[in-house]
């Protein structure tokens, strides 16, 4: 009963999908930039030139996309 509760538990804290999402692309190349801008080029998945990747719309994700912005550009916004 007690793993029950807690596998209840960590499902609520993962929150309601909102739906939303946004498309990205690298425009550019990481080299010669600081080592944090391509780790975070990584954690968006992108690391190589003209790959896309469609991910969910989270204040998160926008900070990363906003820190690297000249990197990347935003292909698709979706509502």
């Amino acid at each position: 009963m007690a793993a029950e509760h807690a596998g209840g538990k960590s499902s609520a804290k993962s929150g309601p999908k909102s739906g939303k999402t946004v498309t990205v692309e690298q425009i550019a190349s990481p080299h010669r930039r600081p080592g944090i801008q391509q780790q975070t080029l990584i954690g968006l998945g992108l690391n190589k030139m003209r790959r896309q990747r469609t991910l969910e719309d989270t204040p998160a994700v926008r900070g990363m996309i906003h820190k690297i912005r000249h990197l990347v550009r935003v292909v698709d916004d979706k509502a």
